[in-house]
């Protein structure tokens, strides 16, 4: 039989090898609630926190609520919080030895890995529809209408697919449960060098180049125009094609470490 009759079953069967380790995340959520919950909420308590207690105290460049300002900036840093949950995940199936056992089942090497990010991006949609239904009872909303804040929500779950293959990626070369605070240390640093909290004609001139070329930040902007809230405005590259960069960015991660986590996982079960 030649290659090229094999690969439409070989992709039916790397599709179902993918449904069933999703399936399988999946139900360690269900088994496991209280942390699934807590994962939820915590961006919900940075919202009011940030929105309430300090909002008062910011002024939106431009003018404009700072809330409607705030609110797709907490929703790209949803999007970054809670890696290290999949990282950890990852991580423990290969030390201790749940990798090997997969390695000895007659099934798509690559499912794993997939799987993995498959129920990430699942657990990922829930996070950003707890967080949109936040945003609307705290007073943000939508201007551009039902197609734009739909292109808007797709740029954030685009971002989230490639950070998750970042994190993938970070866990099967780690390989320990212990080190996910490499993971951790750096999604603050990330999130805060970027545009959601504060415009960065705010920062310091080294500090604002660094925010606006941040991928969190182009994001962030593009998700400000589509859902038509107060946003920043500037002369920059950065600025100025903030759409184009919402998807260059996300597909430049995925396109590098995709591949190389689908790797990484071969060679460990070798």
């Amino acid at each position: 039989m030649s290659s090229l009759s094999l690969a439409p079953r070989r992709l039916r069967w790397a599709v179902a090898d993918t449904l069933v380790l999703t399936g399988r995340a999946m139900t360690h959520w269900a088994r496991q609630p209280a942390e699934l919950i807590i994962g939820l909420l915590f961006p919900v308590l940075l919202v009011l926190m940030f929105g309430y207690l300090f909002g008062g105290a910011i002024a939106v460049p431009g003018g404009g609520d700072y809330r409607e300002f705030l609110l797709p900036g907490m929703f790209a840093m949803t999007m970054a919080f809670g890696l290290e949950a999949s990282y950890t995940a990852v991580a423990t199936d290969t030390a201790r030895g749940v990798t090997d056992r997969f390695r000895s089942l007659p099934m798509a090497r690559s499912a794993v890995v997939t799987g993995r990010a498959a129920a990430d991006l699942l657990h990922s949609a829930a996070g950003l529809a707890v967080m949109l239904a936040c945003g609307r009872l705290v007073g943000w909303q939508w201007r551009n209408g039902l197609g734009a804040a739909l292109t808007a929500v797709g740029l954030l779950l685009l971002l989230r697919f490639a950070l998750i293959w970042v994190g993938i990626h970070l866990a099967l070369v780690l390989r320990r449960p212990e080190s996910v605070m490499v993971l951790q240390i750096l999604v603050w640093p990330v999130g805060f060098t970027s545009n959601a909290f504060v415009a960065p004609q705010t920062m310091p001139g080294w500090l604002a180049a660094i925010a606006e070329f941040n991928p969190l930040s182009a994001t962030v902007a593009a998700c400000r125009e589509l859902f038509g809230n107060p946003g920043w405005s500037g002369e920059s590259f950065a600025a100025q094609h903030a759409l184009g960069l919402a998807v260059a960015w996300p597909v430049l991660l995925i396109a590098v470490f995709l591949p190389l986590s689908v790797r990484r996982y071969r060679q460990l079960s070798r």
